[in-house]
């Protein structure tokens, strides 16, 4: 997921002759810290994804405290990955950003809370940390990724909440009933006197990966072998993401493949792929270590 920068405090959703919800940005102010809702929704579905995974990896005789601890590594290593994707593939924004901000492009690299992040780059460096981090331990990679899995989703599901009260990701304009309607200013809400409803990508998100969480939480006591879960995650989050993609409407022209194809959707690509080889080449292997003579 990319987030771009935005200034605007409150958000406005519902219909004109319907009650309507205002909610915040920003939580509250520490000092000079600026605690936004943003940042409180996406460290809750973190934490509660830990939560839920340390619960499955007690029936596999792992324990808890390692999951954990392995916390600790994914998000250091979601964070790295989705920062450096983000700098990688939109590098003017971050030079943009830098001259707001009245500093050099290299140390806006390291401005996260500035925004600018993008989800597979955080999947990717998360996967990376946590195959270091089972290494160190000693634990079975596949094995940890199939406890962790599901709770990826479910943490999607609650950190989605974020993005729409940060107002990013946000979605094409539309005039079905559901569709939510950002404060005068926002990028999708221009003061030329009319509404501007869209598409609530952030909420179709938030429930496809809870229903992606539920499946996946069903089939991992079904699982034939290690790495199964996993490969099914990248194959589920890619059919997913791809669909809400098509209502997103935050993607500039240029961003677009072919003038319709977003850049997630080209990576959802290769999540779909690989979650597909990942399926036959440990299918492959469980085969094989059956047919071996004991």
């Amino acid at each position: 997921m990319t987030h771009s920068r935005r200034r605007e405090g409150v958000l406005l959703f519902g219909r004109r002759n319907s009650i309507l919800c205002q909610v915040h940005d920003i939580a509250f102010h520490l000092g000079p810290l600026t605690v936004t809702w943003y940042g409180i929704l996406v460290a809750c579905g973190f934490l509660f994804g830990l939560w839920n995974a340390s619960r499955r990896a007690l029936r596999q005789n792992i324990a808890p405290e390692a999951i954990f601890d392995c916390g600790t590594w994914l998000l250091i290593g979601a964070i790295a990955g989705a920062r450096t994707v983000y700098v990688i593939s939109y590098w003017p924004d971050v030079v943009n950003a830098a001259r707001e901000y009245q500093h050099s492009p290299w140390m806006e690299v390291f401005m996260v809370q500035h925004g600018g992040i993008v989800y597979y780059g955080g999947l990717l460096g998360a996967s990376a940390a946590g195959v270091l981090f089972a290494r160190r331990r000693k634990l079975p990679v596949w094995k940890l990724a199939d406890i962790l899995a599901p709770s990826v989703a479910l943490g999607s599901f609650v950190g989605r909440w974020g993005c729409l009260m940060h107002g990013c990701c946000y979605g094409r304009p539309t005039d079905l009933p559901w569709g939510i309607q950002f404060p005068l200013g926002h990028a999708s809400h221009p003061d030329d006197g009319l509404p501007h409803f869209v598409h609530p990508t952030q909420i179709y998100d938030s429930l496809l990966n809870l229903g992606l969480f539920a499946g996946l939480a069903w089939f991992y006591k079904r699982r034939k072998f290690d790495g199964q879960v996993f490969a099914f995650y990248l194959i589920g989050y890619a059919v997913l993401r791809s669909v809400v993609e098509c209502f997103r409407g935050d993607y500039p022209p240029a961003d677009l493949a072919w003038g319709r194809i977003t850049p997630a959707q080209l990576v959802s690509i290769g999540a779909l792929l690989a979650g597909v080889l990942l399926l036959i080449l440990l299918s492959r292997g469980k085969a094989a270590k059956q047919e071996t003579p004991a």
